[in-house]
């Protein structure tokens, strides 16, 4: 059931100011006087005050609609994702409410707030670390979430995903055991699942007594980002017989890198990726990659969320659904 949330009354009595101030501070805050508004602001902050965009009557029922919170709306992984979420919330009358918030748990804080201010039944979210007024903000909502891609984090709620780390070390195992012993991690965004994958690749590497090497950028996935870290690897550590790379899109744009510069793969540079997109499972040779769920995830997370609102006992806690090391023809 949701929660009875915090009213712009509730900050008003904390303060000691009149409803209507209240509202104006938070609509313009150059309203009131300064030392007013930043009580009022630490009030609602306290309280967790979430804005109220539907009208009241919607803020006691249920809605019908789902918030999903996603950070790439570019990423093929999260448009897996969400086709897999629709398959069970369109036929039961569900309206999906999407936002992105470009790994930022900032944006996703401000998204979030957006999102509950029209009162959703239920949040879906692709991350497992968040500020603290993200946290009490859904305290606040009383509403179901659950997160994605993740099992190993504790999550707020219920997480469904597979084992970041697991999958990193199984990964660099494989490609030791056919004789690599220089391998580079490439890691992009540099969000919680890709240091996950960072400390698989280390455990891994120095379990068999291997220097771990991570080269890193801050910048979204793509083939560029690949092809010019390829560049300098082959710049810094021309040693270097063996690739990890955070996602499918960069460990292509490597390996498209290498025949431009007639490195054969993988000959001279084994390449593998992660999450099995289309592209890298069609090209010849086929990518190397971690085969992850992402469709199945999508579809496990809104049943077991809907399950939630309908007023059903949560289930497992943490929902582990795997995945599949694919060694191609790139190792």
């Amino acid at each position: 059931m949701k929660k009875k949330r915090p009213t712009l009354q509730d900050i008003a009595d904390r303060v000691g100011a009149t409803k209507m101030t209240v509202s104006r501070a938070l609509r313009d805050p150059t309203t009131v006087s300064e030392g007013l508004c930043e009580r009022i602001f630490a009030a609602a902050e306290q309280v967790g005050y979430i804005p109220n965009r539907a009208p009241d009557l919607l803020s006691r029922a249920t809605s019908h609609s789902i918030g999903v919170l996603v950070p790439s709306l570019t990423n093929q992984v999260f448009a897996d994702v969400l086709v897999g979420i629709e398959e069970v919330t369109e036929p039961l009358g569900y309206h999906l409410m999407l936002s992105h918030y470009g790994y930022s748990q900032e944006l996703e804080e401000r998204s979030l707030a957006s999102l509950l201010s029209y009162n959703v039944d239920g949040v879906i979210l692709s991350d497992s670390l968040h500020t603290a007024r993200t946290c009490r903000m859904l305290e606040t909502a009383g509403i179901p979430t659950v997160e994605i891609m993740d099992s190993l984090t504790p999550p707020l709620h219920q997480a469904v995903g597979f084992d970041n780390v697991r999958a990193g070390y199984d990964m660099i195992s494989e490609m030791v055991r056919r004789g690599r012993r220089h391998i580079v991690y490439l890691a992009v965004r540099l969000d919680e699942r890709t240091r996950q994958r960072e400390q698989g690749y280390r455990q891994a590497m120095e379990e068999h007594g291997l220097q771990p090497i991570t080269l890193q950028r801050s910048q979204r996935s793509s083939y560029s980002v690949g092809a010019a870290l390829l560049d300098e690897i082959l710049a810094e550590h021309p040693e270097t017989d063996g690739i990890f790379c955070t996602n499918d899109d960069v460990a292509v744009g490597a390996y498209f890198e290498c025949l431009r510069r007639g490195i054969r793969v993988p000959k001279q540079m084994a390449i593998a990726g992660f999450h099995g997109h289309d592209v890298g499972q069609v090209m010849s040779p086929r990518l190397a990659s971690v085969i992850t769920p992402r469709q199945a995830i999508g579809h496990r997370a809104a049943s077991e969320l809907l399950n939630r609102i309908h007023g059903n006992a949560m289930g497992e806690a943490v929902i582990d659904l795997g995945y599949t090391v694919e060694p191609g023809m790139t190792l």
